[in-house]
């Protein structure tokens, strides 16, 4: 089984233009198969830095002097940068969300097909996991992180089964999760819903929106001019995220005008949003949901 199948590998490595010389950063680096098609498109002079947190994606280290492979959350992109001598790089690449292999992995507790332990940390060594969330959070608190990252509309309904629930015994499994779930999963959307529960527990576990942002942030300060950032998002949180930031540097608001009426962003948009064709869905069924945005620093 691979490791992972790399989504729109061409696209978005076509999206970050590359110069043969230049420096460049995969912040998602997993099974290594975008660093690989970089690596292919670089001179002998150009350089490869890759983040990746999970202990597991360093079984898949690259032998070649141009790469280097930094085992960290990329939320801390400029300060591991700044460490390796970088200050500027031309180019970004972010591959957000799960990994194929840490789904398949079953004791990860990422994937709603395996009975495991509810964990869902991507970095091993973090403290907060999924059964820290389900059993340990306030019901309001519960319902929030599925409102907001599983956007179930009955959220606080299912936060309230979950909190009555282990009160008698602790919820310590996926299988004994879903059991606690029957009551609100039709069978006609049984994938779709659980997926959205489990999706919203695991942002919460590994901080992906706050870390998102972090990253975002401080993409200006680490780009050269025209440098590209070349983003693949699963699902609609992230892509309205980096859509809003590309478009107006922003979050939430408008960007202030200045005296002329004009806006000031660091980043302006390549293209127009991809998907993956019709034959990448079929071939991988993971792409479905990506969306890949490509920009470039003013």
């Amino acid at each position: 089984m691979e490791y992972h199948n790399p989504v729109l590998l061409k696209e978005s490595v076509d999206g970050l233009n590359i110069k043969p010389n230049g420096v460049y950063v995969d912040v998602t680096f997993g099974g290594g198969g975008h660093s690989k098609e970089i690596l292919s498109r670089l001179n002998e002079k150009g350089k490869l830095f890759a983040f990746d947190q999970d202990d597991d994606a360093k079984n898949n280290i690259i032998d070649d002097e141009r790469f280097t492979l930094i085992p960290q959350n990329f939320r801390f992109i400029k300060r591991y940068l700044r460490f390796y001598g970088v200050k500027k790089v031309d180019g970004i690449l972010a591959d957000l969300g799960v990994s194929s292999h840490q789904f398949d992995e079953a004791d990860r507790g990422f994937s709603t097909r395996f009975d495991a332990d509810l964990d869902m940390r991507m970095n091993q060594s973090d403290e907060l996991s999924a059964f820290q969330v389900v059993n340990f959070y306030t019901e309001e608190k519960l319902a929030d992180v599925l409102f907001q990252y599983g956007e179930l509309r009955n959220a606080r309904a299912i936060a309230k089964k979950i909190v009555e629930t282990r009160a008698e015994k602790k919820i310590r499994t996926s299988f004994q999760l879903k059991e606690v779930l029957s009551a609100f999963v039709p069978k006609s959307v049984e994938h779709k819903v659980l997926a959205q529960i489990f999706q919203a527990i695991r942002i919460e576990v590994n901080q992906e929106i706050e870390v998102l942002k972090e990253f975002l942030l401080q993409i200006p300060e680490v780009l050269n001019t025209e440098g590209r950032l070349s983003v693949i998002s699963y699902h609609s949180l992230e892509d309205r995220l980096v859509k809003r930031f590309i478009r107006n540097g922003l979050f939430e608001g408008e960007p202030e005008k200045d005296f002329y009426g004009n806006i000031n962003v660091p980043m302006k948009k390549v293209g127009k949003m991809i998907v993956p064709s019709f034959q990448e869905i079929k071939e991988n069924n993971r792409a479905r949901s990506a969306k890949l945005r490509i920009a470039t620093l003013k």
